[in-house]
This record gives structure tokens, sequence and C-alpha cells, in this order.
């Protein structure tokens, strides 16, 4: 449509939740005057990757080669990539996304304390590797917390598989997965996400964008068994088989309130403290915030 024209909007679609889809299916953007532009190749990309280095990560990608888009990531990797130079992050809204610590059934692993001297595999610098720390750090020495960035979260199940790792870190869709197959649980919490963009995104854009998330949002929480089946689009080829997605849950949900500033506070001194803010160079909210509404 010509009068739309001038409002696309590229978004990586996040495999943890299923707004992006659901506002397809249900006209949402198109009742925001936006024209949407998925990106799934790049968010299969994020899943699967192995083991690549900061900055030479898939998510990296887009912001490092100037490409307008909207992307997502945990709270700490969001503040921790725009002090990098990498995008800004959006404080109006925050979503909440699940994670869950899975062992092998032959490694005889059963408690959080078994993992002492254990490597657990993670992304690097994403999800997995900072809620690992912070739900490790509570029950084993620093200087027992093991690591191993084995790279996206399909691509952590897969080692889990093939017995690369003991033990790792996944998020949705891989946690109904592997619980599917048998591999242990050894905890499981939640943990906040930010919307992670481009500033060339027009803020008019970045708002319609989060009117349709916010709309998808109201959907799944009303009606979520008519949406399960979408879960298809987020499991990455790798993993694509005959799944039960009516187990698969609503993934990860979205609070439209402000990001507190304390808990940005939080969030970058959590990230020093383990020493993974060194590629920040500025740390500060409102140098890496792109409010939508002006605040």
């Amino acid at each position: 449509m010509d009068d739309t024209a001038g409002r696309r909007v590229r978004v990586v679609p996040h495999f943890m939740r299923l707004h992006e889809w659901i506002a397809v299916e249900e006209g949402y953007y198109a009742a925001e005057g936006l024209q949407p532009d998925l990106r799934p190749d790049v968010m299969h990309q994020v899943s699967s990757h192995a083991r690549s280095e900061y900055f030479q990560r898939p998510q990296d990608a887009p912001f490092l080669d100037g490409a307008a888009v909207a992307n997502s990531a945990c709270e700490w990797g969001a503040v921790c990539n725009a002090g990098a130079g990498m995008g800004r992050f959006v404080p109006d809204l925050y979503g909440v996304a699940r994670f869950a610590i899975f062992a092998r059934p032959d490694a005889g692993l059963r408690r959080l304390t078994d993992l002492r001297d254990v490597p657990v595999g993670v992304g690097l610098m994403a999800g997995s590797h900072f809620t690992t720390l912070r739900t490790l750090e509570g029950v084993l020495p620093r200087e027992h917390i093991r690591i191993e960035n084995v790279g996206g979260p399909g691509r952590r199940l897969l080692a889990l598989r093939a017995g690369d790792v003991t033990a790792a870190t996944l998020l949705d869709p891989e946690i109904p997965l592997a619980a599917a197959e048998g591999f242990v649980p050894l905890a499981s919490g939640e943990f906040r996400t930010l919307f992670w963009v481009s500033p060339d995104i027009p803020r008019d854009v970045l708002g319609a964008y989060f009117g349709a998330l916010r709309r998808a949002d109201g959907a799944l929480r009303a009606s979520p068994g008519r949406y399960m089946g979408l879960w298809a689009r987020n499991v990455p080829p790798a993993l694509a088989g005959a799944h039960d997605y009516a187990r698969f849950g609503l993934g990860e949900l979205l609070v439209f309130e402000p990001y507190p500033r304390d808990v940005y506070e939080q969030t970058v001194a959590f990230a020093r403290r383990w020493g993974l803010a060194g590629h920040m160079r500025e740390d500060a909210f409102d140098a890496l915030a792109v409010p939508v509404t002006g605040r």
C-alpha cells in the first residue's frame, strides 16, 4: 500500500515469543499502518550459531552493518550492547522470559550444587550467560562456577544431545523440547528482556510496532491455545520435528511499563562485577536509551 510505504519496519522475530507472528496473522501491523519486514533467517542464525565471539555473533551483524532493525535481548545484553556502540535499548517496556538449566540424564547431576566446577553451556554475553551466573552465584563460590561458550540456544540443545556438554542453559522454545527428551532440569526462572533497536528507526514507527505487539500480547493472554502452532516458526531447522506445541506454553510475555532506572543500575553493576562490561564505552542511561514516548 502506497500510504504505508514510508512506515516499513525491519524486525528480527525473537525465538522466545510469538508476538511478531500473532501480529502478522491477526493483521495488527496493518492496523498500525506498518509494513513489517520480518527476518526469521537472522532469528535462526542467532539460535544456531556455534561459539561466536562478541561482535561476531549473528545478532551483532545488523547493528555493525548500520541496518535499521529492531531486535530483542536480555536486559544485560541489550544494555551492554548499546554501551558497546551497537544500537540502543527502549526503556518504555520490557519482556519477561524463561530460562532453565538442564543436564544430561547420564551425567549424575541432580542439584545446582552438583555443577561445582562443571562447565555449563551458554551463549556469550546473552541471556543464558547472565542468568547462569546469577543463578549459580547463589549456591557456589565464584571460583567454582564454570561456563562454556557453546553458541545459540538451538546449538546448546544439540550439544546436550551429542554429549558435547553435560549441562546447558536453555530458553524457549528449547525448554519444552529438552523436557520432552528427558534432560534433567536443575533450575528454572525468569529474566527481563529489552528491545534492542537501531536509533535510526523513527519513533513513530517504533511506537506503531509496539502498538501491534501490545495487541498481540493481549490476544495471546486471552486465547493462548489459538496460537501454540506458531511455535513451529521459532524452532530452528535442525530441531524441527513433530512436536506437541500445545505443551510449549506462552513463552516470553511483554510488560508495558517503563524499565526502572534503579534496575538499570543493578544490571550494569552485575555485568561489571562479573567482568562482562569491558566493551561498554558508555553507561549513562540517557545516552543508551531511546524512549519512544519522549519521556
